[in-house]
């Protein structure tokens, strides 16, 4: 399945149904009256984020989204039947931005979540509703209300627990051949990686998401490059492992390049927790691989570990540091999940137990009491 993070799209809800004029017909009632119909209510536009889905290739075949209308009004004070709602599935990890692809509509970052896009316009009123002592007999319908309307754009970035950065040919794509089932493609020139590509690492007792996008050259954040559009794909992650190559001439350069194209991105990518590693270390004397660790070291003021996707050398160390920086993530995470569940308790104790008078003796939450949910 081919590979695509954006994607704009149309979306209209459903536009409301006609209300009916109409008058009751019926042997021996001399005046029947109005009994015109209200129309029925336009069909909502919801997205919903599912699990099984990757990519946002189906959105390059169909662009238009548009929610059934409501049925009109009829006779006999029969209501149109609603519009059925619409809902488009997404992937985890979608992001749903306005037309000026800046403004942020909503994050699905959960499985499940659901969020209404446009809601569907109300049906009109029949005569029925215009009845009046003044006016038994009145001709006034409303048209249905039109339905919302707007261009979104969804943008994907993927759902992983750490990253992997570097300049192309660093051997990104084999460390992740090496440590997970996934298979991208591996060729000894740059650029071989054309979209982000997953896996799964299991080790001690513990799993990860590892991401591998493109690698990234100077200027990547203005657009130059394959790594431009890929950097989103890391911004969810809690650890990056900045991998430069070994056999190159000047290592300290190197990563340079990519640090400032990191801070250049903005979205929180310079903050980010960073492991700094030689790979290829395997096509060095065990004495130069040393000697490149302690240069690199003291140029950026940061450890570097050192490793080998090929023989394996010191790959457990830099897993395993990678895994101790996703459990510290993942637990801070709990932690602030848990925190908000009690925030949540607590307000919801306080106004179970409020009274109109705010002492505290109610049996229930005035009508006016804000509520909070989440």
């Amino acid at each position: 399945m081919k590979f695509l993070d954006q994607a704009k799209i149309f979306i209209k809800s459903g536009d409301g149904g006609n209300g009916c004029v109409a008058f009751r017909r019926e042997k021996f009632i001399e005046f029947g009256g109005p009994d015109g119909g209200v129309g029925g209510r336009g069909g909502d536009v919801f997205v919903e984020a599912v699990p099984n889905l990757n990519t946002l290739i189906d959105f390059r075949y169909q662009q238009h989204f548009k929610a059934p209308k409501g049925r009109d009004g009829s006779g006999d004070n029969r209501s149109g039947k609603s519009g059925s709602t619409l809902v488009i599935k997404v992937p985890v990890g979608t992001q749903i931005l306005d037309d000026d692809r800046e403004t942020l509509i909503a994050d699905m970052t959960r499985t499940g979540q659901r969020i209404r896009l446009a809601k569907g316009g109300d049906g009109g009123f029949g005569n029925a509703h215009y009845k009046s002592s003044t006016n038994q007999a009145p001709r006034r319908a409303d048209p249905g209300w039109p339905g919302e309307e707007l261009w979104v754009w969804l943008r994907l970035k993927l759902i992983a627990d750490a990253g992997l950065v570097g300049l192309p040919n660093a051997g990104k794509s084999t460390l992740l051949a090496a440590v997970t089932r996934a298979r991208p493609k591996i060729a000894d020139y740059p650029f071989t990686t054309l979209h982000p590509n997953l896996g799964v690492v299991h080790m001690d007792k513990r799993e990860f998401v590892i991401a591998d996008i493109p690698g990234l050259i100077e200027g990547a954040h203005e657009g130059a490059g394959l790594g431009t559009r890929f950097l989103g794909h890391v911004e969810r992650c809690a650890v990056l492992l900045h991998m430069v190559d070994a056999t190159q001439e000047d290592i300290v350069e190197a990563y340079h390049v990519v640090r400032e194209e990191l801070n250049a991105h903005g979205h929180g990518l310079g903050d980010k927790t960073e492991i700094v590693a030689l790979s290829k270390i395997d096509a060095l004397p065990r004495e130069e691989v040393a000697d490149r660790v302690a240069t690199l070291a003291d140029a950026i003021g940061k450890p570097v570990t050192a490793f080998s996707a090929v023989s394996g050398a010191g790959l457990p160390e830099v897993l395993r540091q990678m895994g101790e920086h996703v459990d510290a993530a993942r637990q801070a995470r709990d932690e602030d999940a848990a925190r908000a569940d009690l925030q949540d308790a607590v307000w919801d104790d306080d106004d179970e137990d409020t009274g109109e008078d705010g002492t505290g003796d109610g049996d229930e939450a005035p009508q006016d009491t804000p509520t909070w949910t989440p």
